[in-house]
């Protein structure tokens, strides 16, 4: 078996449009093809011992052993290989069970298409499928065990924390996208300039100043100290010749610290004598230059959260430990303090597993012990120096007992510190009295503490410890950080209708970022060059902290490679379905290509609106897969769709009497002249209306009045700078050139139903064919231009995309000859050799209509050729 390729789906694509998080993996079976499961000898009983607990995958038989009964029965090994892939991730502590097989469209080749937890670990799990089902084909023993610590590795290096997941996730269940920006723990809440950020449990409403002042213990106590918080007496140094003199000063027992630590580094505690106090000022000096001395306060440790001000969780902290019992050394002692079940690699369960580490042998060895000691029966032997739960500590929720006095001093603190978020350390004997009564005292305040202890204590009541940072981020009831997204997918007209949408937009005072096969604007400003039609691209638009307004062109390429960039938008548009990359990707059918467009409109939020090409059935039938408000355009007013849609009352758009005409209900509301528009080229360029309907209903919905959509379509000007390669018609003294992106069959079509509107003594066309299309595509190109042009050059792409440029060349001569064998053809490759020829040998009166899909060098060449016939360096077609 070979794999081929694998992606990973990020949001809603053609697989799923709820499940977002999906590996697609195209596998070739190769000669298994033939060889299903009942056919292998011993393959099920192999299967049945190494994954027992695959009883639980009902499959499509509905029931438990579901699937063991397809494998009896003969299944393909894609098949197997997806439930293997289901299965380890969820051995490795992730816990997923969504998978499809499906036939690529090719004799052996599936797409085996299964979820992830994280990307990382799906990808992996993939790999490891196919070598374990390999194994299993073979009956050789493998050995899983290290593919399951390698997910766990990966998952740990890739998931989000505890605190950050749950904040994300709290966003997420009240409908606030976000957006990972790094690798580790920075996240983007809600969308361009309605954004906030967290890092950790840091927001971007922390003040840096109580960051910084938190950081710095010294500057902690002292500020403490002056407004009457009880803080332990203690001293800072840098040198050890200061040791004895602080030593003295605060008394034993006592605690050094690193000043500017974390995470427990570098911290020594209990300290009895001199000679233990200088290995412990060596520890902390590794950390920091300076550091602090300070009493050993004896009691309990306590970590209370305040958010906002306000005390939300406390727990009591207890370090990792074991309790002797007489018999068990001090390693089997954690081995079965391991075996309980909430304890996980990492932070996979409520509670980590306890390692034994330099630092454990450190304090065992203080302690008299080793790690193969027995322990005395009743004996609490602490393992870590802090009550970390990363380490293996254990935390139980006391947040109600506490004292209204120590509620009150920690709130104070916060403000004190001036810290949104922090976690305040306390060791006092009793937390439920205050600390002026036991003697306790604050130890520290932490700017982005953990939260993990009180999402998930080990005892007590959990806490949702996410909201109140939510609440504070976004206050307003409701707020979801959304800015107004309008998506925008079809085979043709996508980009001009997007170019139009966000001119309207810009017209009515939004700072836009649109997405576009020519690149990514923020406002004006083009910042991505190519075709950016992608999720990357949308994610890019849409982290913009500038921007107040998105419009994002979804080609069919990015939604089979990665899914949408984005999980919901505010309307979606479709502006039709024609055969184009047919072939790619598993997708052979025109059925299939409209399925990966209908994507987009079945993201549309429950309140917006999935706009419809009334006229093509494909397009109009995705109003059955969507969950919102359906609004439909159509070049016919009588369109018996548009009739039905209008006598209940909806929104529609037609050509009605030579008018672009917005309907509510049956009301008609004309907008403007088409012949007016400039866009449509006097109203010649039917396929411009078109654009031009979908876009006025997008305004319409989105609250921009009929005025302001006059005017944004009065000065949207086809041209080079507004709609790059899109009618751009360039006016010679002798002839035109018109350069148009036509790069499919049902594009041609429509160019050359304009073009036949165009008076010209010679109409000469400059077609291209593209690598990546079925030869029949390609042919028809061909075919269309014999009927459109008295002459035809044929050129060739600078992507190839799969083919060999004398294989492209012959499918285009093909289609011309399909349909004039006459037809006078001239080879010329090169892009910029065939204008230059067609330029030079052009005839007075002439047309040339360049179809290319490199547009800048296009543009950048004829702008030349028009700058030197300006200048008066050459005249053209005498």
């Amino acid at each position: 078996m070979k794999i081929r390729e694998i992606n990973a789906m990020r949001g809603p694509n053609y697989w799923s449009v709820r499940r977002h998080k999906l590996i697609v993996m195209v596998l070739d079976l190769e000669e298994m093809e033939d060889r299903p499961s009942d056919k292998v000898p011993g393959f099920s009983e192999n299967l049945k011992e190494m994954f027992p607990t695959m009883f639980s995958h009902r499959c499509s038989v509905g029931e438990p052993g579901g699937f063991f009964q397809r494998v009896d029965e003969g299944t393909w090994m894609g098949h197997i290989i997806e439930h293997i892939a289901l299965e380890i991730q969820t051995l490795a502590g992730m816990d997923t069970g969504f998978g499809r097989t499906r036939d690529y469209g090719e004799k052996g080749v599936y797409n085996v298409v299964f979820s992830y937890i994280e990307e990382n670990v799906g990808r992996f799990a993939a790999e490891a499928a196919v070598r374990i089902c390999e194994a299993l084909i073979v009956g050789e023993k493998y050995n899983m065990e290290d593919d399951i610590q390698k997910m766990r590795e990966l998952r740990e290096a890739e998931r989000l924390g505890p605190s950050t997941g749950s904040i994300v996730e709290e966003a997420a269940s009240r409908g606030i996208p976000w957006i990972r920006l790094n690798k580790y723990s920075l996240c983007q809440l809600g969308y361009g300039a309605n954004q906030k950020r967290i890092q950790a449990t840091v927001t971007s409403e922390t003040s840096s100043i109580g960051v910084e002042i938190a950081c710095d213990k010294e500057d902690t106590k002292f500020l403490l100290e002056q407004a009457e918080v009880e803080v332990p007496r203690g001293d800072i140094i840098s040198r050890e010749s200061s040791l004895e003199e602080a030593c003295r000063y605060v008394g034993f027992p006592l605690v050094i610290k690193p000043i500017d630590g974390n995470h427990g580094r570098g911290i020594t505690v209990d300290i009895q004598n001199y000679e233990e106090a200088v290995v412990a000022f060596h520890a902390a000096k590794e950390v920091s230059r300076r550091v602090i001395v300070e009493k050993f306060i004896t009691g309990e440790d306590y970590r209370l959260l305040v958010i906002n001000h306000v005390l939300v969780a406390a727990a009591k902290r207890t370090p990792a430990h074991v309790i002797g019992d007489g018999k068990s050394t001090v390693k089997e002692l954690v081995d079965k303090v391991n075996e309980d079940p909430r304890r996980g690699y990492g932070h996979e369960n409520v509670l980590t597993m306890i390692t034994i580490n330099d630092l454990t042998r450190t304090i065992l060895k203080d302690a008299g012990y080793t790690e193969d000691s027995v322990i005395p029966e009743g004996e609490r032997l602490i393992l870590k120096d802090t009550a970390n739960l990363s380490t293996g500590g254990t935390a139980e929720d006391v947040t109600d007992i506490v004292h209204p006095a120590n509620v009150s001093m920690v709130e104070r603190i916060s403000k004190i510190i001036d810290l949104d978020i922090c976690g305040i350390d306390i060791m006092t004997s009793d937390i439920s009295q205050p600390l002026s009564e036991t003697g306790g005292a604050v130890l520290e305040v932490n700017a982005g503490p953990g939260f993990r202890m009180h999402l998930a204590p080990t005892t007590g009541l959990p806490r949702n410890v996410a909201a109140p940072v939510v609440d504070k981020l976004f206050p307003n009831h409701g707020d979801t950080g959304r800015i107004p997204i309008i998506a925008i997918t079809g085979t043709n007209g996508k980009t001009t209708t997007s170019r139009l949408m966000a001119h309207m937009a810009k017209m009515k005072g939004y700072r836009v970022g649109y997405a576009t096969s020519d690149g990514v604007y923020i406002q004006n400003r083009l910042l991505m060059k190519g075709d950016c039609t992608g999720p990357a691209s949308a994610e890019f638009v849409l982290k913009d902290p500038t921007v107040n307004f998105a419009v994002l062109e979804c080609a069919r390429g990015g939604l089979l490679r990665a899914g949408l960039g984005f999980h919901n938008c505010d309307v979606a548009i479709v502006t039709n379905v024609a055969a184009d990359h047919l072939g790619l990707k598993g997708i052979h059918t025109i059925e299939q290509l409209a399925k990966v467009k209908g994507v987009v409109p079945e993201t549309v939020l429950p309140g917006g609106y999935a706009i419809l090409n009334a006229d093509d059935d494909l397009v109009y039938d995705m109003r059955r897969g969507i969950n919102c408000n359906l609004a439909l355009f159509s070049m016919d007013e009588n369109n018996p769709r548009i009739q039905a849609l209008q006598r209940m009352g909806g929104i529609t758009a037609v050509y009605e009497h030579g008018y672009v005409t917005l309907c509510r209900g049956s009301w008609k509301m004309r907008i403007m002249k088409a012949e007016n528009i400039p866009l449509t080229y006097g109203g010649k360029a039917t396929f411009m209306i078109q654009n031009v309907l979908a876009a006025v209903l997008a305004a319409n919905v989105r609250g921009i009045s009929i005025e302001d959509m006059k005017v944004a379509l009065e000065t949207f000007i086809p041209s080079a700078s507004q709609t790059p390669g899109r009618l751009n018609l360039f006016e010679f003294q002798n002839f035109s050139i018109l350069l148009d992106y036509a790069h499919n069959a049902a594009g041609m079509e429509a160019l050359k139903k304009f073009t036949d509107t165009m008076e010209a003594t010679v109409k000469v066309g400059i077609i291209a064919g593209v690598g990546d299309r079925r030869e029949e595509d390609t042919n028809a190109i061909g075919s269309i231009a014999a009927d459109m042009f008295d002459e035809i050059i044929i050129r060739q792409d600078k992507r190839l995309r799969g083919r060999t440029e004398e294989e492209l060349i012959k499918m285009l001569n093909d289609g011309i000859k399909m349909r004039d064998p006459k037809k006078k053809t001239t080879i010329i490759p090169s892009e910029k050799e065939a204008i230059t020829y067609a330029v030079n040998n052009a005839k007075k009166g002439s047309l040339i209509i360049l179809c290319s899909d490199v547009i800048p060098d296009a543009l950048d060449l004829v702008q030349k050729f028009k700058e030197q016939e300006a200048s008066g360096e050459v005249v053209f077609a005498q």
